[in-house]
């Protein structure tokens, strides 16, 4: 991809609708990471492919160039490692001020989530493939 390019971000890889939100705030498992909190709940059906949504405040994040940035690494992030994800609805919330976001320190972070999030994952996953045998 040459410089200035952009990729779309699918529909299906979106979290749309407020209800989506609420559902995976309202499952209650998060992971917390130096810069953001990863809040993750069960798609309907385990075929279906992970989803990602995002919430950079403005309180938290104060221009709105920043927050963008945030936003396409964070989906850039998620893009590069979907195939490798749980069917999961995922939610990143920025957790701490920034004054100036890193976009190294940004990219890292949500790239160790997400593999946090997948090793996490991968136990349960293995367990309910079990239930399904017997």
């Amino acid at each position: 991809m040459t410089h200035g390019e952009s990729r779309p971000f699918p529909r299906q890889y979106r979290l749309t609708r407020t209800d989506e939100y609420s559902s995976v705030f309202g499952f209650k498992r998060a992971i917390r990471g130096k810069l953001f909190l990863l809040h993750y709940g069960p798609r309907r059906e385990a075929g279906e492919p992970a989803r990602l949504g995002l919430v950079i405040g403005k309180k938290l994040l104060k221009h709105a160039v920043q927050r963008n940035l945030v936003k396409r690494i964070a989906r850039e992030q998620f893009r590069l490692l979907q195939p490798q994800l749980p069917a999961r609805d995922i939610l990143f919330r920025l957790a701490v001020k920034l004054d100036k976001p890193d976009r190294r320190a940004v990219a890292a972070e949500i790239a160790h989530l997400l593999g946090k999030l997948r090793r996490d994952a991968a136990p349960d996953e293995a367990a309910g493939r079990a239930r399904h045998r017997s």
